[in-house]
């Protein structure tokens, strides 16, 4: 089970600072190369985790709600590589078998965005 006020929390301190706080420490919010989207890794219960802002190019609900000015941040384990959960304007849905959160395609930028990107960010 995911702790959602951690998760909303992140969102919402990754989108308006260049810092988040996790559990008493500060990590670096930082701006991938192709698109500049803002990202955070952290750890939350024992897992690795990736907070990714929303790509409003992409043509799904959350991207059509990033380009109408929504703050939209992906959730995504690290380890199994798949997201888990997403908060738009503070509010959190959790992803579940068969929702469609699930595993990236093998091609596309979302494919640079993941644990490659993640294992820079633990640098």
């Amino acid at each position: 089970m995911l702790d959602t006020s951690l998760l909303s929390s992140v969102a919402r301190q990754m989108m308006s600072a260049d810092e988040v706080e996790v559990e008493g420490q500060r990590l670096p919010v930082r701006r991938t190369s192709s698109r500049r989207l803002r990202m955070v890794a952290f750890t939350m219960g024992g897992r690795e985790y990736a907070a990714i802002e929303q790509n409003p190019d992409k043509p799904s609900q959350w991207g059509q709600l990033a380009r109408s000015g929504h703050e939209v941040v992906q959730f995504k384990d690290v380890d199994s590589n798949r997201f888990v959960a997403v908060v738009a304007d503070g509010d959190v849905k959790e992803y579940g078998a068969g929702e469609g959160g699930g595993r990236l395609p093998p091609t596309g930028a979302e494919t640079w965005i993941g644990t490659r990107l993640v294992a820079k960010l633990r640098r």
